[in-house]
């Protein structure tokens, strides 16, 4: 076998023993006709006269979580992707070989096992088995019992072993795949095409935001992974696709937080003719959907706090919220340097490039967003910090915008799309300004999306949906760690 690092001298042992015996440490397949689950649901109105009429041999596998050994009798727990089951490992009841082999399993492998079902005295369905098989011997041992895993570190690096040994953390992943299969299923029902647009870009648009940049040998050119689909998109919107939208993996080389990973998972659409108001009433359609799909209520309770998705939600501007809610004087909105001397006075750096809006907006994150807890729609956002959003047509300072807040944080981010390439060639240069001055985040100058717009793109609202923030609100889960399954973590010394 080579190497056998990890290996207890005591797995080794009988790993020899199981290999002299001629059987296979890794045989191909198994037939299973029944699930942990679908064998509970099967048998569980029986009792015990009913099962022994029924007398029915069933075939399952899983792994061994557990293993109480009597001598000539023992009780074993496999666990599947449903759940767990009992079986009964009788030495009377197997052939002489297969009842060595299973002296030699541990906790860890993985087994198939076929026999009828019976209960025992404590009514737990139990399946006697009259055939064992060896499918899988694992080499190192599981973390013990009932101390679990617990180190979140380790959880993360291996989450191989906290889906093993945390059915909670398994719960979370299920349902994960629960809402994007109902957010799928919400956006087909009308009429949406979903699409695949390209990860990675010549330029990095759609976002303010880092790239990651990487090279193309064969075409010899620089390619950034997607910040966002939002430009690729809106050239479908061009195209005469009118309702498009993507489950779509973005990247920004940005700091990981609670809130942030490098990678993560965004729902995007679009949809010609209709306004960001329309698409307020259409997230909270989907909202609606979604909870009375995965969780069966329009209220839930996050991190010790209720949250109520009745409708209709709140919908305040930004600059009525810091009034309201932030207690800002008027001359804050009017004088950019007020503005500045709050904002230091809250400990919230500025840096000298920063326009008036982007001051409100930081101000906004300080003392506003943590206090939105049921959804709240943010509307009004200042121009300068909302370069592919359309103006409005009563106070060009501002933009046709919401973002949506849950539980103290952005879920959500929509508007009326910028359709006048004039405009958006302006807002363009402005950020390859910002971005000649220093800022990283700015965004590029994108001549073919520019030459589309010139094409004619209809009035067109979009927006973007942070899929995992939404799976950490209806999961309960305090890290966004907790609801990617293999986030990134800084390499092991």
């Amino acid at each position: 076998m080579g190497k056998a690092s990890g290996l207890t001298e005591d797995r080794k042992t009988k790993i020899e023993k199981i290999l002299a015996g001629g059987v296979s440490l890794y045989p191909s397949g198994y037939h299973v006709d029944l699930t942990a689950k679908e064998a509970t649901q099967r048998f569980q109105e029986m009792d015990e006269e009913a099962l022994e009429r029924e007398a029915t041999s069933v075939s399952m596998a899983g792994r061994i979580m557990s293993k109480r050994d009597f001598g000539k009798a023992s009780f074993i727990h496999i666990q599947d992707r449903t759940g767990q089951m009992q079986v009964y490992v009788r030495k009377n009841k197997l052939s002489e070989e297969e009842f060595n082999l299973f002296k030699l399993m541990d906790i860890g492998d993985y087994v198939g096992v076929k026999g009828p079902v019976f209960r025992t005295r404590t009514e737990e369905l139990t399946v006697v088995a009259e055939s064992l098989t060896l499918l899988t011997k694992s080499l190192r041992p599981l973390p013990e019992k009932w101390h679990g895993l617990t180190d979140v570190e380790t959880r993360y690096r291996q989450r191989y072993l906290d889906l093993i040994m945390n059915e909670d953390v398994r719960e979370v992943f299920v349902l994960r795949s629960r809402i994007i299969q109902a957010v799928r299923g919400f956006f087909t029902d009308r009429e949406f095409l979903e699409v695949e647009t390209p990860m990675m870009q010549p330029i990095p648009g759609g976002a303010t935001a880092r790239p990651f940049k990487t090279f193309h040998n064969a075409l010899g050119m620089d390619l950034y992974l997607r910040v966002a689909p939002e430009l690729y998109l809106k050239r479908l919107i061009v195209g005469g696709m009118e309702r498009v939208f993507e489950i779509n993996r973005n990247f920004r080389n940005e700091g990981i937080s609670i809130k942030h990973n490098p990678e993560f998972t965004m729902l995007e659409f679009y949809m010609a003719y209709a306004t960001y108001e329309d698409l307020m009433t259409l997230t909270e359609d989907l909202f609606a959907h979604v909870l009375e799909t995965v969780v069966g209520s329009q209220l839930i309770e996050y991190q010790g706090k209720k949250v109520d998705f009745a409708r209709p939600w709140a919908r305040i501007s930004l600059f009525e919220s810091l009034k309201k809610m932030g207690d800002v004087e008027q001359g804050v909105f009017e004088d950019r340097k007020e503005a500045e001397r709050v904002a230091a006075s809250l400990g919230i750096k500025v840096v000298e490039r920063d326009g008036h809006g982007q001051i409100l907006t930081k101000l906004f994150d300080h003392l506003v967003e943590p206090h939105l807890i049921n959804p709240t729609f943010i509307t009004g956002y200042p121009t300068e910090v909302s370069p592919l959003s359309r103006r409005n047509e009563e106070n060009p300072d501002v933009v046709d915008r919401f973002e949506l807040f849950i539980a103290g944080r952005e879920i959500a981010n929509a508007f009326n799309e910028l359709n006048d390439p004039v405009d958006q060639r302006r807002r363009f240069e402005g950020q390859v300004a910002l971005r000649d001055a220093g800022d990283s985040e700015a965004q590029f100058m994108d001549e073919d999306y520019v030459t589309a717009l010139e094409y004619g793109m209809p009035p067109t609202a979009g927006e973007g949906i942070g899929i995992d923030r939404v799976v950490m609100l209806l999961t309960n889960s305090p890290s966004i760690r907790d609801v990617i399954l293999f986030p990134h973590m800084r390499t092991k010394e």
